[in-house]
C-alpha cells in the first residue's frame, strides 16, 4: 500500500491527501490539527523541521508544517487554513517542542495567533515595529521622502561648478550643434 491510500485510510474524512512530484501533503481542518500532528508525531514522524505561513488571499491564510519519519526517511507536509477575519490555529508546542520559535515567527510575520502557545511574543522585528511584512496587504515604504544627494541630472551641478561639457548622442554630426544651443 502506498504512503498516500495508507494516510487516506488512516485519517479519512479529516484529511485530504494529495501527492506531487513524490512529495505527500496532508491538509487538514484548523480543529483537526493538533489531533493528527500527534498521531503523526506517535506513528513515527517524530521530528519537526519547520512551521510557516503562507498568505493566500482572500480566503486567509495556510500554516504548514513540514515533519519528518527518521526511520522510513520520509517527510510530509501538514497544511490548514485559518481564515484572514480571525487567523487563529491551536499552538503545535506541545506535540513538537520545535515549533515554538516558528509559532513566533508565524505570528509576527503573519499575524496567526497560535492560541495556547507559552510564550508568543516578538522575534525578529525591531521594538514598536507595526503590522505583519509577509501579509500581501502590507505596504512597504521605500524610504524617507528626501531626495538622494546624487539625483542630479547629467551637467548638473549643485555646488556652482561649472557643469561637463555636453556630448552628442552616437552617429550625430558634430557640426549639427551642442545639445544645450
Amino acid at each position: 500500500m502506498s504512503r498516500s491510500a495508507s494516510l487516506s485510510e488512516r485519517f479519512g474524512e479529516r484529511a485530504q491527501v494529495s501527492e506531487s512530484f513524490g512529495e505527500i501533503t496532508l491538509d487538514v481542518t484548523a480543529g483537526d490539527w493538533i489531533e493528527v500532528l500527534t498521531a503523526l508525531r506517535d506513528s513515527g514522524y517524530a521530528f519537526f523541521d519547520w512551521l510557516t505561513g503562507v498568505d493566500d488571499p482572500p480566503e486567509g491564510f495556510l500554516v504548514v508544517a513540514n515533519v519528518y519519519d527518521p526511520l522510513e526517511r520520509h517527510r510530509l507536509l501538514v497544511r490548514t487554513r485559518v481564515p484572514r477575519a480571525d487567523p487563529r490555529l491551536a499552538s503545535a508546542v506541545g506535540v513538537y517542542r520545535g515549533a515554538d520559535w516558528h509559532e513566533r515567527e508565524t505570528c509576527e510575520m503573519f499575524g496567526v495567533i497560535f492560541e495556547g502557545h507559552p510564550n508568543l511574543v516578538p522575534l525578529l522585528l525591531p521594538d514598536g515595529f507595526e503590522g505583519h511584512p509577509l501579509r500581501k496587504d502590507f505596504i512597504l515604504a521605500a524610504r524617507v521622502a528626501k531626495q538622494w544627494p546624487g539625483a542630479k541630472e547629467p551637467g548638473e551641478s549643485g555646488h556652482g561648478a561649472p557643469s561637463r561639457r555636453k556630448t552628442l548622442p552616437p552617429g550625430v554630426p558634430a557640426d549639427w550643434g551642442t545639445p544645450d544651443a
